[in-house]
């Protein structure tokens, strides 16, 4: 034994030389060691051998000053301090007192001192008297331990036990800090490590179910607990919907959920901050349901939301440490995962919904009624649909092997010879003929555009048989030429008795014959004005020139059309005014046509203007152009429809079902076009309409002569 220790009272240079000594070889300990348990083990067994404590105790504190890792001894055997204990003594022991105070305190009998807690150590529950000293451990100003040595006999430590604690205290304050910073490392790199592997495991995959698997799996074996599982946050019901679970004896299913702020998992989920609840039965949070969705006792629980960005899409809920207790950065784990995995989740989410989206596009690409092509920007057929083989009559690995200029003449006009305007990203159409394998052409109407196929610019076309319209389109052309030709000459018949008979009754001084025949002539003219028209469309869709054109001036063209009109307008009621251009310039036209054009555009309002309604005639002029048009109080015609007005077979539904061909307006634009011109309608639902179209000014040519 030490020479201090034979004597109470050592001669002044042996207690020196004993000190210096002890200090040594405290010391040596701690610079042999770095592992924390280690070291504080070492320095408790100095103390104790030096000074002759039957019990010690060693508790190392963290920066906030709460207890990190302790060590006790008891004789010569290393026992562990209960959690309870251990809190216990910080909050009310003399250790406790040592810390809040910072200086080291001396009891001679700890019965009469009420610094000391009873049931400290197991020898306590005998309610005995002992002597006990405590010093803190600190690195300059910072308090990094406190060191508690106990002797079974009262009044047994004195002042020099007490400045030698406060020497071993001082000595063993930096080695201590040292292996808490070290354990601390440690610890952090296995953390990182941790972190890095979970990272590396989770987005291995991005299939959802593998991910969410691999999440839990990593969870698990990071903080040894015996279940863990995995929620994701339904909007639409406000709810926290478990899709996966490790250690649950019931399967996740459509009843695994909560509302939002129900219980642990519900309110992390709902306030996103992350907690751990070391003993659920004394905390409100807790939701006795949790063990019916688990089918496990709960003891301890640890939750840490999931977040993608700054979202919280989920939470990740541990239960039941291995240990008995989380550790102090078991939610830092947590949260950390939880940090890695929203991002893995939202992969992998949108990576489904990808394919789904890849797969729709897939099933509405074979499943086409349409034939559609994909090619390259050379023309070079890379994929087909369904359609497309069954229209061809090609296999799906024949056509691949070939072009698209071996299936149609494609449009340079429309496309450039290098399909260079698709690069705009605009759908161009036109009409061609399909060559099948059978030889047999069918007529298409070609739909082209640039599409992205898995990030690859390629060209999209759509074949669209449109042989059932052709068809119909020649049977109209074929009705018209036979109204045209089975008519013109029995009218022109009619025509002519008409003004034979109109000669005779002039003389004859009978008003009611001759009104009556007034209307029969206006019958015929319309007729005849129909007819003309239709072989107009016809000259004029084959871009035949057109007839006899002469100089005439705007007001006689418009005059002469609003009285042609103006008889049929009263028998509605209806007004017709006249605005004529107060300065005019000739127009070189064909008379005929452009008259045709405005009694259209007339007889077209007063068919749609209601009873007593009013029309306006007019035009104006400058020295480039004449423009002329129509307005009516109608029922107007939609935006929409504005440009479909004037093709032909054209009619757009009204209230009164008014018949008719739908030609009127498509000879208008036909004419006007025919002339240089332009044609629009300006229009809103319940406003009227606003026809007008312009024709450009001109001089005759030599020989042409002026109306």
């Amino acid at each position: 034994m030490s020479p201090f220790l034979s004597s109470k009272k050592p001669p002044e240079p042996e207690a020196a030389r004993a000190s210096l000594e002890l200090l040594y070889d405290v010391s040596r300990e701690l610079t042999s060691a770095l592992e924390l348990r280690t070291v504080l083990q070492r320095v408790l067994f100095l103390s104790m051998k030096t000074v002759g404590a039957s019990t010690g105790t060693l508790i190392v504190l963290d920066d906030n000053y709460l207890p990190v890792e302790s060590a006790m001894i008891s004789g010569d055997v290393v026992t562990n301090q209960s959690t309870q204990r251990l809190r216990m003594t910080i909050e009310k022991g003399l250790a406790g007192w040592v810390i809040r105070n910072r200086q080291a305190a001396l009891i001679f009998d700890t019965s009469q001192d009420e610094r000391w807690v009873h049931q400290q150590y197991d020898e306590d529950s005998k309610n005995t008297p002992k002597s006990a000293v405590s010093a803190p451990l600190m690195v300059r100003d910072q308090l990094v331990g406190v060191i508690t040595l106990v002797h079974s006999q009262v009044h047994f430590f004195m002042q020099d036990h007490l400045a030698l604690v406060k020497a071993i205290a001082d000595q063993s304050g930096i080695a201590v800090l040292n292996a808490r910073l070290y354990a601390e490392s440690q610890h952090q790199a296995q953390l990182m490590k941790a972190l890095a592997e979970s990272a590396t495991a989770i987005t291995a995959t991005l299939k959802l179910d593998d991910v969410l698997q691999r999440i839990l799996a990593q969870i698990s074996r990071a903080l040894r607990v015996e279940a863990v599982s995995l929620g994701l946050i339904d909007h639409e019901k406000d709810e926290l919907v478990f899709h996966a679970a490790i250690g649950w004896k019931t399967l996740p299913d459509d009843k695994a959920r909560v509302r939002l702020g129900q219980g642990v998992a519900g309110w992390v989920a709902s306030d996103g901050h992350g907690m751990i609840i070391p003993d659920v039965h004394i905390d409100a949070c807790f939701d006795p349901e949790t063990d019916r969705r688990t089918g496990l006792k709960t003891h301890s629980i640890a939750c840490a939301p999931i977040r993608d960005a700054d979202q919280v899409i989920g939470v990740l809920e541990a239960i039941n440490p291995a240990d008995g207790g989380f550790e102090t950065d078991a939610l830092l784990m947590l949260t950390g995962i939880g940090s890695m995995a929203g991002t893995a989740i939202r992969h992998a989410q949108l990576f489904e919904r990808l394919q789904a989206a890849h797969k729709s596009y897939r099933d509405l690409f074979d499943d086409s009624i349409d034939p559609i092509f994909i090619t390259d920007w050379r023309g070079n057929i890379v994929q087909v649909n369904r359609r497309a083989v069954t229209i061809t009559d090609y296999s799906k690995e024949t056509l691949r092997g070939m072009s698209i200029f071996q299936l149609h003449a494609t449009d340079v006009d429309q496309l450039g010879a290098r399909f260079e305007k698709l690069a705009s990203n605009e759908t161009y159409s036109y009409e061609s003929l399909l060559r099948t394998r059978s030889k047999h052409d069918l007529p298409i109407e070609v739909h082209v555009n640039q599409v992205f196929l898995e990030g690859v610019s390629h060209i999209r076309w759509i074949f669209r048989d449109i042989t059932e319209r052709k068809n119909l389109d020649t049977l109209r052309e074929d009705l018209i030429a036979m109204i045209y030709h089975d008519m013109r000459a029995p009218l022109a018949n009619v025509v002519s008795s008409l003004d034979v008979l109109n000669t005779l009754l002039e003389t004859s001084g009978d008003s009611g014959l001759i009104s009556l025949l007034s209307i029969a002539l206006r019958s015929t003219e319309r007729i005849q004005r129909l007819i003309n028209s239709l072989l107009d469309i016809k000259r004029l869709e084959a871009g035949q020139p057109l007839g006899n054109r002469v100089l005439m001036m705007p007001n006689d063209l418009l005059n002469d059309a609003a009285e042609t009109v103006i008889p049929v307008a009263a028998n509605k009621q209806q007004t017709i005014t006249v605005s004529p251009a107060l300065r005019q310039f000739p127009v070189f036209v064909d008379g005929e046509m452009v008259r045709r054009v405005l009694i259209n555009l007339l007889e077209n309002a007063v068919k749609y203007t209601y009873t007593a309604g009013k029309i306006e005639v007019g035009c104006e002029c400058n020295e480039e152009w004449v423009k002329f048009w129509v307005q009516d109080n109608g029922p107007g015609i939609p935006a929409s429809e504005h440009e479909r007005v004037f093709d032909k077979f054209t009619r757009l539904p009204n209230k009164d079902s008014q018949k008719g061909l739908g030609l009127g307006l498509a000879y208008c634009k036909l004419a006007v076009q025919g002339h240089s011109g332009r044609i629009w309608v300006e229009s809103q639902p319940g406003t009227g309409s606003r026809f007008q179209f312009t024709l450009p000014t001109a001089q005759p040519e030599n020989g042409d002569e002026h109306v």
